[in-house]
């Protein structure tokens, strides 16, 4: 049997080097009923739909669920897990961030999914029906999100493997490049993409223009030390005539009591067709839409509101009639919508950055809430203030360190949670089934943000009073005592990033670039007592994820160097 099949393929093979290229195109099929990889990359359509799904994997990867995209958040000088997870959400390093761990091994393979994905698109580009004009967009958006993937790679891991081919076969001998070389390749990408896409005045809500590029080429650069073409890149954002710090109320809720950085984060809020200049790159959401991720009958999509707000309603103080003074189900107020706890922030990101100036709009009562009402209409107390009581909820070490803490409003939807989530419409409670979402578009881009990058770039440059001079633009916006330059350093951009955009930051990317994770995390995340097993644990190698070992194994044609201090295995 095995002979009659060596015979009957070596025949076929004949047969085929004698055909005409007319007779071999007989046997060239494709398949027209039916998507396949040769027709689906033809039209127009084929390809943006391609470039659909590089969004909604960015999207999945920085910004979607109660899991991976808050990594950047946990474990950092910004807060640290309050439920005692030692191995999940970095409640220990070496329990949580190892070669074998989930955290190592999922950021490694969204970003890889994106750039095979741009790969792919680049490649089929040749031959399709495309106009010179939407190969040149669709050139710039694949490698937009290849930049993006590689710079974050890079920020995560240091030097990774560079793959710029459609793969259509296993590969196992990659090699690393080195860090400088990733961010090169990452620079490369951005500085087409900045070059060749359309104007912020020329693309839809939460599409990318050339002043996203721009903004995330300016962060490449920083580790480049290319400090002047950074100062180049993000003066382009921030000179654009069509962008500018939102300095007046507006939007959804601008008159009801507030200030403008409230209104920032209120739902309905971020995007330019509602006249907000200063969002540059906004996630989309939408509620129980087809696509739109946001479900009223579901967990599903940003949830930072459930790690980030606290639990009030499970509050073991009661009023001397024995009634809990907070009602048993999240409510959509300023207790937090149904938050759980999870993500507490550090006394450095609660107290420490507001010593500057503790009224800074950013930390109005507004913003970063400190107190709240009582809500439960059968309590004594309903209506009073947690501060009336204060002498009762003193921290301990058994205090869980969830129930109440101040916590970030932009998080939530105070009033604006969906409809269909209500439990009682008139005292707001929620479904706690399925409340958690934060229910608004979410940032990804924001001008003040290309400021504070400009401000890290001319520090970097030498020239601190011109970096002095952008951070006090965000800081004039939230009526905030101006810096002086010899005040800034690395530190107090870093901290002025916490004030600016605090949760809203991806901290781990920002802290990992710099080199200071181990740094800035040892010293500020003990913020309670029992915080002393929540992030001090953080060693000098978690500065970078280790290679997941599942990719080292598989990679038998060469070695995939592990990142120093952690086990090849």
């Amino acid at each position: 049997m095995k002979s009659f099949i060596k015979i009957n393929i070596w025949i076929f093979a004949m047969a085929l080097t004698v055909l005409s290229c007319d007779e071999r195109e007989i046997l060239e099929e494709i398949p027209l009923d039916f998507a396949s990889p040769e027709n689906s990359f033809v039209t127009i359509n084929d390809f943006n739909s391609a470039i659909y799904s590089l969004y909604d994997l960015t999207r999945g990867t920085l910004s979607d669920g109660e899991h991976r995209p808050l990594d950047h958040m946990y474990g950092t000088d910004l807060g640290y897990n309050a439920a005692q997870q030692l191995n999940e959400r970095f409640g220990s390093y070496p329990a949580t961030l190892t070669p074998t761990s989930v955290q190592a091994r999922f950021h490694w393979q969204q970003y890889y999914k994106i750039i095979s994905s741009a790969n792919i698109i680049l490649n089929r580009m040749e031959g399709a029906k495309l106009t010179p004009v939407q190969k040149t967009k669709i050139e710039a958006e694949a490698k937009l999100f290849r930049g993006l993937a590689y710079r974050n790679l890079a920020h995560l891991y240091g030097g990774v493997p560079i793959e710029l081919e459609e793969v259509g076969s296993p590969k196992t001998d990659y090699v690393r490049a080195t860090r400088e070389q990733t961010y090169q390749q990452a620079a490369a990408d951005l500085e087409f993409a900045a070059a060749n896409l359309p104007g912020i005045t020329q693309v839809k809500d939460g599409q990318v223009s050339n002043l996203v590029a721009y903004h995330l080429l300016a962060e490449t650069y920083l580790p480049l030390k290319r400090f002047a073409d950074a100062v180049k890149a993000a003066s382009v954002v921030i000179d654009d005539p069509n962008t500018a710090l939102m300095t007046r109320r507006f939007g959804s809720l601008a008159k009801e009591p507030g200030d403008v950085y409230w209104d920032l984060f209120r739902r309905y809020n971020q995007n330019r067709s509602v006249g907000n200049t200063e969002g540059i790159w906004v996630f989309q959401y939408q509620v129980d839409v087809l696509g739109g991720v946001t479900k009223s009958t579901a967990l599903a999509g940003p949830m930072l509101e459930r790690d980030h707000s606290p639990r009030p309603w499970s509050f073991s103080v009661k009023d001397p009639s024995g009634v809990s003074p907070f009602l048993p189900l999240g409510v959509s107020d300023y207790t937090g919508g149904r938050g759980i706890g999870r993500f507490r922030g550090t006394d450095h990101f609660t107290y420490g950055i507001w010593g500057y100036d503790w009224n800074d709009m950013r930390n109005s009562e507004y913003n970063f809430v400190r107190d709240v009402k009582f809500n439960n209409p059968a309590s004594a107390w309903y209506g009073q203030k947690l501060s009336d009581h204060r002498q009762l909820f003193r921290r301990t070490l058994d205090d869980t360190i969830r129930n109440f803490y101040p916590y970030q409003s932009k998080v939530t939807t105070p009033g604006q949670h969906p409809a269909e989530l209500f439990v009682d419409p008139v005292l707001k409670t929620l479904n706690a089934s399925s409340a958690g979402t934060t229910y608004s578009d979410q940032y990804f881009i924001r001008l003040a943000e290309t400021y504070l990058l400009r401000a890290e770039a001319n520090l970097g440059a030498g020239n601190a009073a011109q970096a002095a001079a952008d951070i006090n633009v965000v800081r004039a916006r939230a009526r905030a005592k101006p810096v002086t330059s010899g005040e800034v350093n690395i530190d107090f951009i870093l901290d002025e990033r916490m004030r600016e955009l605090g949760i809203e930051e991806k901290r781990r990317l920002t802290l990992n670039r710099l080199g200071l994770l181990y740094e800035r995390t040892r010293k500020y995340c003990n913020g309670h007592p029992r915080a002393a097993k929540f992030g001090v644990d953080v060693a000098p190698h978690n500065n970078l994820f280790p290679i997941p070992y599942s990719e080292i194994e598989r990679n038998t044609g060469a070695v995939l160097e592990q990142n120093p201090g952690y086990s090849s295995r």
